[in-house]
C-alpha cells in the first residue's frame, strides 16, 4: 500500500556546520543548501533548485491558534487562500527539540500527480507561540532533496531554546539492571508491535555484555530467539562491504582515490562523465548522484550471477549532482564489494570471490562463524522466518521470494547474521579495525577513513563510508540499519566510549524499535531527557492509524468491473512479466511478476484512475495505476523518480 510521507522520516538524521539564520519570530534553523530563500513580513519561503518543491513556514502567535489544526487552516489561509485538498490523515508527533503539540497533516493527491503535500504544526514550549511548516513537492525532488529538508525541519528550534548536549559526560556502564531496562523497553514495543522475534545485543567498555533474543523465531512455532539466531541483516552489510575496500586498500590492491572504472573495467554507469568521476570511495558514499532505483533490482532474477549488477548500473543515470546531495544506491554498493573481491581473489567469479573474501578476511577473524551470505546454508538452521501485516492488520507468515531479489548484489544487503556475530562486528568498530582479542582485522588509517564525511544526511550528520556518523548531542553516534521484506536492524555504537548496541527483528513493525532504541540507550547512559518511551508509543499509534486508513481506502475483493479492463499478459522491458490470475483460489486477484507474486487490492484514486496494491504480508504497497489512455492495456508503476509501464502482451 502506498506509505503516508512523514515529516519526521525525512528528519530522522541530522549538517555539518552551516551558518543558522532566524525567522521573524527569532525561531532558529540552518537554510537547507541550494535553496531559494525569500521572507515576506513573518512568511518565510524556501524553494528547492528544480522550483517544484516548496516549504512555507507561517508563524502565528500564542492566542492566535486553539489548536494544531487551527494553525494550519490559518496558515494555508496566508498561503494559499484557495487551498482545497482532502485531509488524508492527521497524526501526532512526539515532544522534541522545544516543540510541543506537533500534528502532521497529509493531504490527498492521485499517482499520476506525482505529488506530496503536508503540513506540519509546531507549539513552542517557550513562548506558546505556533509554527506551521507547509510542504508542496514533486516525488522526485522530495527524494533528491530530503536530506536538506529534513535538516531544515530538525535545525528550526524556538526562540530561547537550549539544544540538548551529552558532551563532556561521563557514560555510565551498561550494567545488567541497564541491560534489563533496555531488554523490558523493547519487549514492551514488541508486545505493542506484534513482532515475533527480535535478537539483540550490548556492548560496554569494549566487551560483550548481553547477546540473545527475545520472543520466537516465527510465528506459530515454540523455538525461541537466541544468540544464534540467523536474521537478514540488510543493508547492515554495508559497512561489512567497506571493511572489505579497507582490506584491499591495505593489500595495496586498491586505493581510496583510485577511478573505480581503472581499477575495474567492467564498472561503468550510462553517463561517461558520471563514470569517470567515480573514485572507489564514491563507490559508497551515497554522494554521487545516483538514485535508488530499487525496483530495477527488486524486480529482478535472485539467480543471476554477481555480474548482472555492473549489467544494471550501466544503464543508470544520476539524478542530482556528483557530491551534491545524499542519495542511497544499493547496486554502487554491490559493484563496490564485487571489485574489492576482483583484487583480493583475481581469477574467481566475482560473487564467489566476495563470499570467500568476506568469509576468509573478515568474519573468520572476528569470530562470526554463524554469519554468512548463503541462503540455503542460513534457512537450514537456527534462522528467523520474515513476518509483515495482513489486510486485516495482523502480522503474518512473509514470503521469502523478494528478499531473495537481492543475492545478485549482495554486497549491499544480502548477510545473514546472529545477535552474538553481530556484536563482534561492533567490537571491531570500537577496537578501531582490531578483533576483540586484540589481532588487527583492518589498519587504523583504513578503518579511519570509512568515518571521513562524504556527504551531509542532515543536522549534524553525515554519511561516510557505509557508516551514519550522528553529532548531533555533541558525541559521536555511529549507526546503520538494515531493511529487506520481514527483516529490519541497526547497529549502534559510541566510539569515545565503548558502547554498542545491535537489534535484529523478523517483522516489518519491528522497524519502529530502531530509533527509540537508540534514545533509550543514550537516556540511560548519560542521563538524557525521557524521551524514548513517547517515541515508540506515539509511533506505533500512528502506525496503527496509517495502516487504518490504508485498508479504509482499498476495495478487496476487487470489483469485477475493475478485473475485466486487465489484460491476462503484461511486461516490461525493465522489471519483466506480469501475468494476471483473474479467477485464483478464492476469487482473488493476483498479479504474479517474473520472480515473486501476491494478492492485490483495488484503490479509487481522486483523478478518478484505478490502481491496484499488492497486499500480501511482507510484500504489500507496490503500486501499479491502469492508464486508461494508453492504446494497449497498460500498468504504470513508479518509484519516486522513474516509470515503469507493464504493457499488455
Amino acid at each position: 500500500m502506498r506509505r503516508l510521507l512523514i515529516v519526521s522520516a525525512l528528519a530522522a538524521c541530522f549538517a555539518l556546520g552551516a551558518q543558522a539564520e532566524t525567522t521573524s519570530a527569532g525561531h532558529s534553523y540552518t537554510p537547507p543548501e541550494a535553496f531559494a530563500i525569500s521572507q515576506t513580513g513573518s512568511l518565510l519561503r524556501l524553494t528547492a533548485p528544480e522550483g517544484d518543491a516548496t516549504v512555507n513556514v507561517v508563524e502565528l502567535g500564542k492566542d492566535q491558534a486553539k489548536d494544531a489544526a487551527d494553525a494550519v487552516a490559518q496558515a494555508w489561509q496566508q498561503v494559499q487562500p484557495d487551498f482545497k485538498r482532502t485531509l488524508l490523515l492527521a497524526t501526532p508527533r512526539p515532544k522534541r527539540n522545544g516543540w510541543v503539540d506537533q500534528s502532521v497533516f497529509d493531504y490527498e493527491t492521485s499517482p499520476n500527480e506525482k505529488l506530496v503535500i503536508q503540513a506540519l504544526a509546531r507549539r513552542s514550549s517557550i513562548d506558546g507561540g505556533w509554527v506551521v511548516l507547509l510542504l508542496q513537492a514533486s516525488q522526485a525532488t522530495l527524494e533528491k532533496r530530503g536530506s536538506p529538508i529534513g535538516k531544515f525541519y530538525t535545525s528550526l528550534r524556538p526562540k530561547g531554546y537550549e539544544r540538548e548536549s551529552f558532551a563532556g559526560r561521563s557514560a555510565k556502564p551498561l550494567t545488567p539492571e541497564r541491560v534489563e531496562q533496555l531488554k523490558a523497553f523493547v519487549a514492551d514495543g514488541m508486545k505493542k508491535l506484534d513482532v515475533p522475534g527480535v535478537g539483540l545485543s550490548f556492548i560496554d567498555g569494549n566487551k560483550l555484555v548481553w547477546a540473545g533474543g527475545l520472543g520466537v523465531r516465527a510465528l506459530g512455532k515454540p523455538e525461541p530467539v537466541d544468540a544464534d539466531t540467523l536474521f537478514m541483516a540488510a543493508s547492515n552489510t554495508k559497512s561489512m562491504t567497506t571493511g572489505l575496500l579497507a582490506k584491499a586498500v591495505d593489500a595495496g590492491k586498491l586505493r581510496w582515490d583510485q577511478p573505480a572504472a581503472k581499477a575495474y573495467p567492467g564498472f561503468k554507469l550510462a553517463d561517461p562523465e558520471v563514470t569517470q568521476s567515480v573514485l572507489i570511495k564514491h563507490l559508497v558514499c551515497a554522494c554521487t548522484g545516483m538514485p535508488r532505483q530499487d525496483l530495477d533490482w527488486i524486480f529482478a532474477n535472485g539467480a543471476a550471477p554477481a555480474k548482472s549488477t555492473f549489467d544494471q548500473l550501466s544503464g543508470m543515470k544520476p539524478t542530482s549532482k556528483f557530491g551534491e546531495v545524499f542519495q542511497y544506491s544499493n547496486l554502487m554498493v554491490g559493484a563496490g564489494g564485487y571489485i574489492a573481491a576482483a583484487t583480493l581473489k583475481p581469477g574467481l567469479e566475482v560473487g564467489k570471490a566476495y563470499d570467500q573474501a568476506m568469509s576468509e578476511l573478515l568474519f573468520k577473524p572476528l569470530g562470526m562463524n554463524r554469519t554468512t551470505f548463503d541462503y540455503k546454508q542460513a534457512l537450514s538452521g537456527n534462522h528467523a522466518e520474515p513476518h509483515g501485516d495482513a489486510f486485516d492488520g495482523s502480522t503474518r507468515r512473509a514470503s521469502m521470494d523478494v528478499n531473495y531479489t537481492i543475492v545478485p548484489a549482495r554486497p549491499a544487503g544480502a548477510v545473514w547474521t546472529s545477535p552474538r556475530d553481530f556484536s563482534q562486528w561492533v567490537l571491531m568498530e570500537l577496537g578501531k579495525g582490531r578483533a576483540p582479542d586484540g589481532k588487527v582485522v583492518i589498519s587504523e588509517p583504513n578503518w579511519a577513513e570509512r568515518y571521513k564525511p562524504q556527504v551531509m544526511v542532515g543536522e549534524d550528520t553525515y554519511y561516510g563510508m557505509g557508516l551514519f556518523i550522528d553529532k548531533q548531542y555533541g558525541i559521536t553516534v555511529a549507526s546503520h540499519g538494515g531493511d529487506m521484506l520481514g527483516f529490519h536492524s541497526n547497529m549502534i555504537w559510541l566510539p569515545e566510549y565503548g558502547i554498542g548496541v545491535t537489534i535484529l527483528t523478523n517483522s516489518d513493525a519491528g522497524v519502529l524499535l530502531r530509533g527509540p532504541l537508540q534514545r533509550k540507550l543514550l537516556e540511560l547512559v548519560f542521563d538524557g531527557k525521557p524521551e524514548a518511551d513517547e517515541r515508540l508509543q506515539v509511533a506505533i499509534a500512528n502506525r496503527k492509524a496509517e495502516n487504518d486508513k490504508q485498508r479504509e481506502l482499498l476495495t478487496l475483493p476487487v470489483p469485477a468491473e475493475a478485473i475485466k479492463p486487465l489484460a491476462a499478459r503484461y511486461h516490461s522491458p525493465e522489471l519483466g512479466s506480469l501475468q494476471v490470475l483473474k479467477k485464483a483460489k478464492g476469487g482473488k486477484l493476483i498479479f504474479k511478476f517474473a520472480h515473486w507474486d501476491s494478492e492485490v487490492a483495488l484503490r479509487k484514486n481522486e483523478d478518478g484512475t484505478h490502481s491496484y496494491f499488492s497486499i500480501d504480508p511482507g510484500e504489500a504497497g507496490f503500486e501499479l495505476v491502469r492508464d486508461d489512455k494508453a492504446a494497449k492495456p497498460t500498468l504504470v508503476m513508479r518509484d519516486a523518480q522513474h516509470e515503469y509501464r507493464f504493457v499488455a502482451r
